[in-house]
C-alpha cells in the first residue's frame, strides 16, 4: 500500500482541541409502548417468522420551512423498499401508521422528570410532541416521535461539570431484521418503546472523561428502576470534534468500554484529514482540476485482469470505469483509522450513495488480479503522471458512474477541509460514513397527540423513580442483603442490578450467591464464550427459580447457565428436567465419599481431623456443577467422624 504521510496515533487532546458532547439513549421498562397499549417486550424468531408483513416505499417532504432535510433527501435517493412485519403480541396498527397515536404514556413521562430532576434540570411547563423526519425505514410514518421534557442541569465529574443541553422522550425506532437487493426487513415489536435520550453539552475533553460521564449517566438510569437490560437497550451516540473541523456525530456505540476507542479513533481519522488537506494545498491541487475529470470506460483493460470480482461484474453486464484524481498519489492509502484508508472513505460514499460493493484505488495496486503491467496501461490510458492517482468502479453502468461523481465530490471537499457528516460506530472502534447531517428542516408538530400540562400530580408521581445515589443504593445493599462493599459496589456497576433486585425479591434467592453469579461468574462465563447478556430477563427468571427449586450452588449455576444458553427456547419444566438429569443425589454422593476415603486412607488418617478439606476437593473434583457444595460437607463429616470413631 502507497502511502504519502502516516498519521500519528497519540495525542494530546487537550492541546487538539477535542468537545465531545453524549447522546445517551436508554429504553425505559414501562407496561406499554409510548403511543399505545402493546407490551414492550422484543418477540423470537420464530414469532416474526409467523407474522403478516407489509411493504412500502417512504418519500422526503418539506418542512414547514419549505425545505428537504439533507438526511431525508440522502434516504430517498437510495430508493429502498420497506417490508414491516407486525407481530401481534408487540405491535397494532398505531405501529403500523393505520391508527392515530394515542395519549402520550403518562409513566413513561413520570420517570423522564424524575431523571431530569436528578440532573438538576429545567422541566418544561407543558410538554409538546414533535415529528423528527426520518426516512430510512425505522418508522413507518416517515418520522420518529419526540417530546422535550427538561432543559439545563449538569452532571458533576472529577474533571469538572458536565452540562445537560436536554431531556427528551421518544419512541425507539424498529428493529432491522435483515437487508437485501433493496428490500430492508423490520420488526415492529421495538417500534414505540419509550426511549430517554439524555444530551450533554461538548463539555468532554477526553476520550476517558467520556466514558466516566456516560456511565455516570447510566447509573444514574439503573438506579430508577425503570430501564431495560441486554443488548440493544441503550446506545450512546456522540457529537465531537477538534480544533479547525465540524461536529461529527457518531452513532450507535453500544458498549460503555468502546466510547474511548471510537473518539481515539476519529480524532486519528479527522487529523489525518486536517493532514491531507494541507499535503494538497501544498501541492497545488485545485477544486476545477478535479471537477473537470470524467469517468473513462476501461471495461476492455480490466477484463484482461485475473480478477475474479471484475470478471464475474463484467460477465453480468457491468462495466468498468476509472475516474483520474490529478495530484492524490499516496493519499488514498494513507490509514485514517486502525486498517481504514482514505481510500476506504470513498469507498463508503461510493456503497451508500450508490449501492456499488466496493472501490479499487491506484495506491493499492498491483493487487486483486491487476498486475503492474495494466496499472501502467490504466494510467497511459488516463494520462496519469506520477502525482496523480485513480479510482476504478466496476457495476452496472449507472451504479458506477454515480458513485464516481460521489467520489469526485469527497476528494473535492478533502481540498476544500472536513465535511459535516454522520458516522456509524464499527464493533472495533472505527468508524464509516453514514450519511450527511440532518438540519433544522427535520421537525414539525405532531398534531394528533395533544399537550400536557407539567402540574404537581405528574411531579408527584416522578418522586418514586428519582435515583439515589451511589453511596446509597451501596449502603442499602450492604444493609438489606448482607453484601461486602466491594461486591455491592461491582453489582451496581453491573447490567444485571435492576434484574438482581427483581429475582431476589420474587424467589427468595440467597442474595450473596445471586451477586456473584452476576459479577465473577458472569466475567468468567463471557471469557468461556458464553455472554450472560444474551439471555434475556424471562431467562434470568429461570435461572433464578432453578437455583432456588434445586438448590444450587456456584458450580451448579454455571451448567444451568449454559444449559439455558445453548437452549433458550426451553420451557421451564424442560429446563428443570435438563438440569435435573445432571443432578447426584445422597446415596450417590455418600457412595463417591466412601470411596474416596478409602482410596486415600493413609493421607486422611495422617491429616486427622484437617482431612475434611483434602476429601472435599476430591470429592468436588469429580462431582463439581452436579450437587450442592452443602450436602457434600455434611456427608463428607459424617463419614470422616465414622472413620475418626
Amino acid at each position: 500500500m502507497k502511502a504519502a504521510f502516516s498519521v500519528p496515533s497519540k495525542f494530546d487532546y487537550r492541546a487538539l482541541g477535542l468537545r465531545v458532547g453524549l447522546e445517551i439513549h436508554q429504553q425505559l421498562n414501562t407496561k406499554s409502548k409510548l403511543f399505545c397499549n402493546c407490551s414492550t417486550s422484543i418477540v423470537s424468531e420464530d414469532t416474526i417468522k409467523a407474522s403478516p408483513s407489509y411493504k412500502r416505499f417512504l418519500r422526503a417532504t418539506r418542512s414547514e420551512l419549505g425545505e428537504v432535510d439533507a438526511a431525508a433527501a440522502f434516504e430517498f435517493q437510495r430508493k429502498r423498499l420497506f417490508e414491516y412485519i407486525l407481530p401481534v403480541e408487540a405491535s397494532c396498527l398505531v405501529e403500523l401508521d393505520e391508527e392515530p397515536p394515542h395519549p402520550l404514556n403518562r409513566e413513561a413521562l413520570a420517570i423522564a422528570i424524575a431523571i431530569a430532576r436528578a440532573m438538576n434540570s429545567m422541566i418544561v411547563d407543558e410538554i409538546h410532541v414533535m415529528r423528527k423526519i426520518v426516512i430510512d425505514g425505522s418508522n413507518t410514518t416517515g418520522f420518529q416521535r419526540t417530546a422535550i421534557v427538561a432543559l439545563g442541569g449538569f452532571i458533576s465529574d472529577e474533571d469538572g461539570s458536565i452540562g445537560i443541553q436536554t431531556i427528551a422522550i421518544e419512541e425507539d425506532a424498529a428493529r432491522k431484521i435483515s437487508e437485501s437487493g433493496g428490500v430492508v426487513s423490520y420488526s415492529l415489536d421495538r417500534l414505540g418503546i419509550p426511549l430517554i435520550e439524555i444530551s450533554t453539552a461538548p463539555d468532554i475533553k477526553t476520550p476517558i472523561q467520556a466514558k466516566r460521564v456516560a456511565e455516570k449517566i447510566g447509573l444514574m438510569l439503573r438506579f430508577t428502576g425503570k430501564v431495560k437490560r441486554g443488548i440493544g437497550t441503550i446506545r450512546q451516540d456522540l457529537n465531537l470534534s477538534i480544533e479547525g473541523s465540524p461536529k461529527i456525530e457518531v452513532k450507535g456505540v453500544q458498549r460503555l468500554e468502546l466510547i474511548p476507542k471510537v473518539i481515539e479513533e476519529e480524532v486519528r481519522r479527522l487529523v489525518g484529514l486536517k493532514m491531507i488537506r494541507e499535503e494538497l494545498v501544498g501541492r497545488g491541487v485545485s477544486i476545477d482540476e478535479i471537477d473537470v475529470q470524467k469517468p473513462v470506460d476501461v471495461t476492455d483493460i480490466v477484463s484482461k485482469s485475473r480478477s475474479r470480482i471484475v470478471s464475474e461484474a463484467i460477465k453480468s453486464g457491468g462495466r468498468a470505469y476509472a475516474l483520474k484524481l490529478p495530484k492524490f498519489s499516496g493519499l488514498l492509502g494513507v490509514e485514517l483509522q486502525s486498517n481504514r484508508r482514505f481510500g476506504t472513505e470513498l469507498a463508503d460514499y461510493a456503497r451508500q450513495w450508490a449501492g456499488v460493493k466496493g472501490i479499487i484505488h491506484s495506491d493499492e495496486l498491483p493487487a486483486y488480479g491487476i498486475d503492474e503491467d495494466m496499472v501502467k496501461e490504466i494510467s497511459s490510458f488516463l494520462d496519469i503522471d506520477k502525482v496523480d492517482a485513480f479510482v476504478i468502479v466496476v457495476d452496472t453502468s449507472d451504479r458506477a458512474l454515480k458513485a464516481l461523481d460521489v467520489i469526485k465530490r469527497r476528494c473535492i471537499d478533502a481540498v476544500m477541509g472536513i465535511p459535516k457528516e454522520t458516522r456509524g460506530a464499527n464493533e472495533d472502534g472505527t468508524t464509516r460514513y453514514l450519511r450527511p447531517q440532518p438540519g433544522a428542516a427535520r421537525m414539525y408538530p405532531e398534531t394528533d397527540v395533544p399537550p400536557i400540562k407539567i402540574d404537581g400530580s405528574i411531579l408527584r408521581e416522578s418522586e418514586a423513580f428519582i435515583p439515589p445515589s451511589v453511596d446509597e443504593k451501596i449502603n442499602t445493599f450492604v444493609k438489606l442483603y448482607g453484601l461486602s462493599h466491594e461486591l455491592a459496589y461491582q453489582l451496581i456497576h453491573s447490567d444485571y442490578l435492576n434484574i438482581y433486585e427483581e429475582v431476589v425479591n420474587s424467589y427468595g434467592v440467597d442474595p450473596k450467591l445471586m451477586a456473584s453469579i452476576f459479577t465473577s461468574l458472569a466475567g468468567e462465563l463471557r471469557r468461556e464464550g458464553i455472554d450472560l447478556m444474551m439471555l434475556d430477563d424471562m431467562h434470568i427468571h429461570m435461572i433464578a427459580k432453578a437455583v432456588k427449586e434445586l438448590n444450587l450452588d456456584k458450580d451448579s449455576v454455571r451448567i444451568a447457565i449454559a444449559t439455558l444458553y445453548q437452549n433458550p427456547s426451553i420451557d421451564y419444566k424442560t429446563y428443570i428436567s435438563m438440569l435435573s438429569s445432571h443432578r447426584v443425589g445422597e446415596d450417590e454422593i455418600r457412595r463417591v465419599v466412601k470411596a474416596k476415603i478409602e482410596e486415600n486412607i493413609d493421607e486422611v488418617l495422617k491429616r486427622g481431623d484437617k482431612a475434611f478439606q483434602y476429601i472435599m476437593g476430591k470429592v468436588m473434583s469429580e462431582l463439581r456443577g452436579r450437587v450442592d457444595g452443602k450436602t457434600v460437607a455434611s456427608i463428607v463429616r459424617e463419614e470422616l467422624s465414622k472413620i475418626a470413631r
